[in-house]
């Protein structure tokens, strides 16, 4: 698919002459002639009507050229997210320390936008949206119930129903390493979602689908690495 790129510009050239004043033999100056006035050059109502159509004729048409690789990479990390902000949920009555409660408020905040960015992005199209509960279940628009969340899902790095229960019965510094643990996995799996729709010939050529997987890739790499740090300081009694 390739990528469309719409650019329209009106341009006005005005021409202006001016007559030349000449000399009398007595030495007096003789007032120049009023200069002609320009041709107009403006482009007419319907040169515009004209372009205008034209320039929303493109844009309906990228709005269409959807690549179904998109779609899916966007359906899925939507319910990726939402298992993210089912782990993060715990931590408040986990009593996990203040570090992690901080870490579990920013993930909760930056993967809600992030729901949000795909899910414009997929209304924009007409393509079905996901729609996310507070329980973490995620709700397509047919009606039917996509438990991913909760530990059902086949994506990389998603936390089986036995994980998510040890997570959630987890308590105190136990929690924090826990979580540390399987956030850390989760993330992995969602940088893997990004390189194999990279991988997806054709796929991300939209610039807004590849700046939505670029920002969660490098998003997701940096709090790894930061996680592992936390988490190494942990098991090594740092905690």
């Amino acid at each position: 698919m390739n990528r469309i790129r719409t650019s329209l510009s009106a341009i006005a050239v005005i021409l202006v002459t001016a007559a030349c004043a000449g000399g009398a033999s007595d030495g007096t100056v003789t007032p120049p002639s009023s200069p002609a006035p320009a041709p107009s050059q403006q482009p007419d109502q319907e040169d515009l009507a004209e372009l205008e159509a034209l320039f929303r004729a493109r844009q309906a048409e990228a709005l269409e050229d959807v690549h179904p690789a998109d779609v899916a990479f966007l359906t899925g990390m939507i319910g990726h997210h939402a298992q993210a902000l089912v782990m993060s949920g715990y931590a408040p009555d986990a009593g996990a320390d203040p570090e992690i409660r901080t870490l579990a408020a920013r993930i909760i905040n930056a993967q809600r936008d992030e729901i949000a960015l795909m899910q414009r992005w997929l209304r924009d199209r007409d393509r079905p949206v996901p729609e996310v509960n507070g329980d973490g279940t995620v709700r397509m628009p047919d009606g039917s119930m996509d438990h991913g969340a909760m530990g059902h899902g086949r994506m990389p790095g998603m936390l089986s129903p036995e994980q998510l229960e040890e997570l959630s019965r987890a308590k105190g510094d136990a929690f924090g390493r826990l979580f540390l643990e399987y956030m850390i996995q989760h993330h992995q799996g969602a940088v893997t979602m990004v390189h194999e729709l990279f991988a997806v010939d054709g796929a991300a050529q939209d610039e807004a689908i590849f700046k939505i997987a670029s920002d969660i890739q490098v998003d997701q790499i940096t709090e790894i690495n930061r996680m592992q740090r936390m988490l190494d300081e942990r098991t090594s009694g740092g905690a």
